[in-house]
């Protein structure tokens, strides 16, 4: 296939493109380089550009005759949401507005959505399935669960077909370390606590000890990198036989706590990480964890690399020798 990964120069866009290229398709990137790095772009055809810019997403449309489109490209940081809500509706329903017109005025009918665990909120039961009740709290969470409402509407009325992956914790890198996860401000725990121990970030602090969970620390659902890549090609081959909308949770269906994870790290790299305690973070669930049952019984998805010590070496290797 002639695949356009739209925000493949960030972190799961980048990994995804290799392994399109690793398995024989085509990669057309686009990206307007704003959190993505250039550096990444080892795999594919890149084009500079935003999906703001109507006249860029025609002329990218017209050149190329795309098989599938995989949309990656959006604001996430959570708080950042809350401080700076209207960009956020800009970018992640606005930006994807854009590029499901230019793909219905150009016939390319499939796409795959990066969606997240935030439309959900606060969990009413655990593990988390499709069924769940979607109460996102940031806008965040609202922008992305509103794409999925466009992509919905979209399909029914026969424009597209299309999957939302709803990721949980995405983490780890690429095991040959040729990608890794690099954001600025860095936000996700694993790749914080890897940077404080490296001495490139101050003490990593841990907000709140008093959850309702083992360790009072708040629990989380770890994914490989790749594995999450994987379901996405998946994805794209489930579309050939079944049209419309679809949605499927992305998890390992084990959770790990924030102690947990640190005690990991540690024993990962010989040493303990220098962390502070903290309050709890207003909105922060004691316990999020996915049930991927319908992506393994639809899609034949299969975590590869479900060890919480696995995700961990690899983004270990990654950051002793980032690419970028």
């Amino acid at each position: 296939m002639r695949v356009l990964v739209v925000g493949g120069a960030g972190y799961i866009g980048s990994h995804m493109c290799k392994l399109l290229a690793g398995r024989g398709h085509e990669v057309v990137v686009f990206d307007n380089l704003v959190t993505g790095h250039r550096e990444a772009l080892r795999w594919g055809r890149f084009v500079e550009g935003s999906l703001h810019d109507a006249a860029a997403l025609d002329a990218l449309f017209t050149q190329h005759r795309f098989d599938a489109v995989i949309q990656f490209a959006a604001s996430i940081a959570v708080g950042e949401s809350v401080r700076e809500p209207l960009d956020y509706y800009r970018n992640n329903v606005g930006g994807t507005l854009e590029l499901l017109t230019t793909m219905k005025r150009h016939g390319v009918r499939r796409l795959v959505f990066s969606s997240t665990a935030a439309i959900f909120g606060t969990p009413q039961y655990s593990p988390i399935d499709e069924n769940h009740p979607h109460a996102p709290l940031s806008p965040y969470g609202h922008s992305k669960l509103m794409a999925e409402q466009v992509l919905r509407d979209a399909a029914a009325a026969g424009h597209l077909d299309a999957v939302a992956l709803r990721y949980f914790n995405a983490a780890g890198a690429d095991p040959e370390g040729e990608l890794g996860e690099a954001h600025d401000p860095e936000t996700h725990l694993i790749p914080l606590l890897l940077k404080a121990a490296l001495g490139q970030v101050p003490p990593v602090t841990v907000f709140g000890s008093d959850y309702d969970t083992e360790d009072g620390t708040c629990v989380r659902d770890y994914i490989h990198i790749c594995d999450l890549c994987e379901a996405h090609l998946l994805a794209l081959s489930y579309l050939q036989d079944n049209p419309g909308f679809s949605a499927f949770n992305l998890g390992n269906g084990k959770g790990y706590s924030v102690k947990q994870v640190l005690a990991v790290v540690a024993q990962t790299i010989g040493r303990a990480v220098p962390t502070v305690m903290g309050p709890r973070r207003a909105g922060d669930p004691a316990r999020l964890i996915a049930s991927s049952e319908l992506a393994r019984s639809k899609l034949g998805w299969q975590p590869k690399m479900p060890e919480l010590e696995t995700i961990i070496r690899t983004a270990w290797r990654w950051h002793q020798a980032p690419g970028f």
